[in-house]
């Protein structure tokens, strides 16, 4: 049972679908985004992450369900709802004939920014996202992280209450790359912010919240913590050896214990190995390792639990094709 559209959600999808001819490119998504949250979306290409942010952004309506945004029916009242939206697209057009400034106060005045406060808001942008020491300059002559930056202080204007972002950091240096994030945090503390990116860790380092989609559907939704717990039954060990002519006796012993699985060795530097194993045993069987090799005589360097990363999460969800918590209900 779908509950009544809450007011406080900023974004909300109803039982969201869409087809192209027999494909569903989304199947039956449901979704809640509060002010504040950052939520990242995740999915291997084809999975309808693009397909969700461009319904809500309105460029196309879903085949079945509503979008609902700050409480509008985005397909009722679509100017009015549109005006709460930022969105930078992936591949975003800009005008290259057109210097930053002005182009800026263009779209300022496309989003009916007040004529009288329209400089300061303009400028407010340009500061955010580095750009006042381009603003005399032609964007089509401007570096590609720099057009970013461009495309994301277009997207400010207006100060939107929801933020679509797609690929913010593409093209970007190291330097830049950790401004946007910055960037990308503090506009999280007002509204939402709804992150799609390829690059795992900085879901991990900037979203207070995790969608994992495939095939259209929502796999999992949460915080990393939230979502590794749906694998506590999994557990991945590392143990590192020091005297390389002990390799076969170490294996045989881990081979021989139950419960390890996809056992692989990697070679470390000098003299030392590694070995990593997953375990969905009870037990932790570290203890019982230590004992183990300190008896077979096998120089023990290091044993230690390794912690699962967004991907090692996304992978075993994805492999093992089971929905995880999909937060409070």
């Amino acid at each position: 049972m779908v509950k009544e559209t809450n007011p406080s959600n900023v974004v909300r999808f109803e039982h969201v679908s869409k087809k192209y001819g027999s494909f569903r490119a989304l199947d039956d998504v449901s979704l809640e985004i509060d002010e504040g949250e950052i939520v990242g979306f995740l999915g291997p290409n084809g999975a309808g992450k693009t397909t969700a942010m461009r319904i809500l952004a309105g460029f196309f309506a879903p085949s079945g369900g509503k979008v609902w945004i700050r409480g509008i029916d985005l397909s009722k009242e679509p100017q009015k709802a549109k005006k709460s939206l930022g969105y930078l697209p992936e591949a975003v057009k800009l005008y290259p004939d057109m210097r930053v400034s002005e182009f800026l106060h263009y779209v300022a005045k496309l989003k009916d920014v007040p004529p009288a406060g329209r400089r300061a808001h303009v400028q407010e942008k340009m500061v955010l996202c580095g750009l006042t020491d381009v603003g005399h300059r032609l964007i089509g002559r401007l570096s590609k992280g720099y057009r970013q930056r461009v495309g994301i202080a277009q997207a400010l204007i207006g100060d939107p209450h929801v933020l679509i972002l797609d690929e913010p950091t593409s093209g970007l240096d190291p330097k830049q790359i950790a401004d946007i994030r910055g960037l990308i945090r503090t506009l999280g503390k007002d509204r939402a912010v709804i992150l799609s990116t390829h690059i795992l860790p900085e879901v991990s380092m900037v979203c207070s919240r995790v969608v994992m989609i495939n095939q259209g559907k929502v796999l999992a939704s949460g915080t990393v913590k939230e979502l590794e717990s749906c694998l506590k039954d999994r557990r991945e060990i590392s143990v590192r050896v020091k005297g390389k002519d002990h390799r076969q006796a170490a294996i045989k012993l881990l081979q021989g214990l139950p419960g390890i699985e996809a056992l692989r060795m990697k070679e470390e530097p000098g003299e030392e190995m590694r070995f990593v194993f997953e375990t969905t045993q009870d037990e932790d069987l570290r203890a019982r390792i230590t004992q183990l090799f300190v008896q077979q005589n096998i120089p023990l360097v290091e044993i230690q639990r390794v912690e699962l990363t967004l991907e090692d999460i996304f992978l075993h969800l994805l492999h093992e094709g089971r929905f995880a918590w999909k937060g409070p209900s």
